[in-house]
């Protein structure tokens, strides 16, 4: 099945599981006391940066004919797997499947990880929803309609869940007809939106470039913002410069629970809970919605709660630190992604390279590919692979905390910034024990 992501068990690791449980715990209230004696003052930046980048490259970058040449390429693309979805074959020999869980899903974060939000780039639908704009002369931020501030992020939660949804609680999730009843729905609802409220309703709907945004608070590669020159950064400055809206913590929430069901899904318990009480297939995606909907809910509410519990702040106050402190789970965030996707992205992403360079299963052989193989280089090195997923969990929430207590240093009383962070340092431990755990322990 193509959510199978071939993820490594506690029986890889080179050490056992328990240790590395007890020893993510320990490092990270560690690193948690080293930051109070040696971290006093905030010291993140979204400002300053390594370096600037040569202005001849922000102007290529920022260049009209680049952009359409970019978009075009997106747009040309998304045409492609269309066709292949229409026309190509059905099951495991389509390489539509690959490309949404592997390419869009897990690739177009992770490079926005490093490169800033790519999606806003090479989205096909804010493509078209330019060029309709100029064919019309129509300026693209203006609507039918304003768009309403109190809404914020919550349109692209919305999204966000229906996508993890179609992924790990709908019966198929691999299924061409599926999948293009969810992109179909998608298409109408982000580019409808778009005409009603203008170029605002894709940063804050379309749930791919939601996420995209989301990650690229870290990225090395961005923009300074006096000038908009590219320049490259320290990730950790980056962070604090994550827009804060209604609906932030719901969007980290549901990409921090969403992973972890993942790995919870298949813990045996689980699974024979899911049979036991299930008749039908109908049955096991309403038992997996509970299980997705609860855990992501969890995740947020356990957050929302510790980034509150501080003194020495009015209500009005307290009431924004959660979304003011949400970037420091970004780290977290990109952790898991790359410890629990990292085998699916490097060996499925090779087999759907393979399959797009013959989408319709006619034997084509345009770029030799018929002779290519799927290297399963990390499969093949199970501790290794384990190794490097304990340090992409234990390096998230490591990041994670150092984050936070930057964070805690500037919007914290000087009286409570000590205390005022120790329920995020809980929360922050049971993140760590609970994300191994199900990455290996279960």
């Amino acid at each position: 099945m193509i959510v199978a992501h071939g993820l490594g068990g506690s029986t890889d690791l080179p050490i056992p599981a328990t240790f590395v449980l007890i020893g993510g715990a320990w490092a990270l209230t560690v690193s948690f006391v080293v930051l109070i004696f040696a971290w006093r003052r905030p010291r993140l930046d979204r400002e300053r940066c390594w370096t600037s980048l040569p202005t001849s490259i922000t102007r290529m970058a920022d260049a009209t004919s680049t952009r359409v040449v970019v978009r075009s390429l997106g747009s040309a693309f998304a045409v492609y797997v269309t066709v292949s979805a229409l026309v190509g074959p059905s099951g495991l020999s389509n390489p539509v499947p690959g490309v949404v869980y592997v390419y869009l899903w897990v690739g177009v974060p992770v490079l926005s990880g490093v490169l800033g939000p790519l999606w806003r780039l090479i989205s096909p639908l804010r493509g078209l929803y330019l060029l309709v704009c100029s064919m019309f002369r129509r300026t693209p931020a203006t609507g039918l309609m304003r768009y309403p501030d109190r809404l914020g992020s919550w349109p692209a939660v919305g999204g966000l869940f229906a996508f993890v949804w179609l992924e790990l609680a709908s019966s198929d999730p691999g299924s061409l007809s599926a999948i293009g009843s969810w992109f179909l729905a998608y298409a109408v609802m982000v580019f409808g939106g778009a005409i009603v409220f203008g170029e605002k309703w894709f940063a804050n709907a379309d749930p791919f470039e939601k996420f995209s945004e989301t990650i690229s608070a870290m990225a090395v590669l961005a923009r300074r913002k006096s000038d908009r020159s590219l320049v490259l950064r320290n990730p950790l400055d980056g962070l604090p410069s994550l827009p804060v809206a209604p609906g932030t913590v719901a969007v980290i929430a549901v990409l921090l629970g969403s992973t972890a069901f993942d790995s919870a899904a298949h813990i045996p318990g689980w699974l024979d809970w899911v049979d036991a009480h299930s008749s039908s297939a109908t049955d096991a995606t309403w038992w997996r919605t509970a299980g997705l909907s609860s855990l992501i809910v969890l995740v947020g509410l356990v957050f929302w709660v510790a980034s509150r519990a501080t003194g020495g702040m009015t209500r009005a106050r307290r009431a924004e630190l959660p979304g003011l402190l949400a970037h420091s789970l970004i780290p977290i965030v990109v952790g898991y992604l790359l410890a629990h996707y990292l085998t699916y992205l490097v060996e499925k992403g090779q087999a759907t390279a393979i399959l797009l360079a013959d989408p319709f299963a006619q034997g084509w052989d345009l770029l030799g590919q018929q002779r290519w193989e799927v290297s399963y280089v990390l499969s093949e090195h199970p501790a290794l692979l384990a190794t490097v997923k304990v340090l992409c969990v234990l390096g998230g929430h490591v990041l994670g905390v150092v984050s936070a207590h930057d964070a805690s240093l500037r919007l914290l009383p000087a009286g409570h910034r000590l205390t005022g962070q120790l329920g995020l340092m809980v929360v922050m431990v049971l993140y760590t024990f609970g994300g191994l755990f199900l990455l290996f322990g279960g």
